[in-house]
C-alpha cells in the first residue's frame, strides 16, 4: 500500500478495474454448472457456418498484476463495516454494483433504496474506505525510550 492516501475518486477507479478483470477472467467450459444439454457436437445449420466464416473473438486474458490489483480491491470491501450487518451488506453491494457498471435505476431496485438515499450510501462508503485506507497505511507510532527512561522505573 502506498504511503499516501487514496481519493474516493481513485478508489472508484480501482473498482472499477476490478470488476472489469473479473470480467476478463477466463471461464473455462465445464466449469460452471451443468445444465440439460447433449454429449452430440452441434449441428452445424449452415455451410458458411462449417468452416470459421464467422468473426473471429479475441479474448484479453488479464495478467498476474492486474488480477493481483483485483484481489486487493476485493479486499476492501471487507472494511466496510457498520453496526448493523445488513446495512453494511448494502453498502458493499451498492459499491459493487456501481463498479460493475450498473445504472442507478437497477442498483436502487436491487437493495430497496431510492435514488439520493443509494447515492449517498455509495459517496460515504468510499469515503468511508479511503479513511480506512489511510489507517491502515500508517505504522502505529511507538514511543522511543530514551537513555533516561530507561534508568527511570517510573515512566
Amino acid at each position: 500500500m502506498a504511503s499516501r492516501n487514496l481519493t474516493p475518486a481513485e478508489i472508484e477507479e480501482r473498482f472499477e478495474e476490478a470488476a472489469l478483470t473479473l470480467k476478463r477472467m477466463p471461464n473455462p467450459p465445464g466449469s460452471g454448472p451443468s445444465g440439460y444439454g447433449s454429449s452430440w457436437p452441434a449441428y452445424v445449420q449452415e455451410a458458411r457456418h462449417a468452416y470459421g466464416y464467422h468473426e473471429a473473438r479475441m479474448r484479453v486474458i488479464p495478467n498476474a498484476k492486474e488480477i493481483q490489483r483485483m484481489e486487493e480491491a476485493l479486499d476492501w470491501l471487507r472494511l466496510i463495516d457498520h453496526p448493523e450487518q445488513d446495512r453494511a451488506t448494502i453498502d458493499r453491494r451498492i459499491v459493487w454494483m456501481r463498479a460493475d457498471g450498473h445504472h442507478w435505476r437497477a442498483i436502487c431496485r436491487a437493495v430497496g433504496l431510492g435514488r439520493s438515499q443509494a447515492w449517498r450510501r455509495w459517496s460515504a462508503a468510499l469515503i468511508h474506505l479511503s479513511r480506512a485506507l489511510g489507517r491502515q497505511g500508517r505504522k502505529p507510532t511507538r514511543r522511543v525510550p530514551t537513555k533516561s527512561s530507561i534508568n527511570d522505573p517510573q515512566s
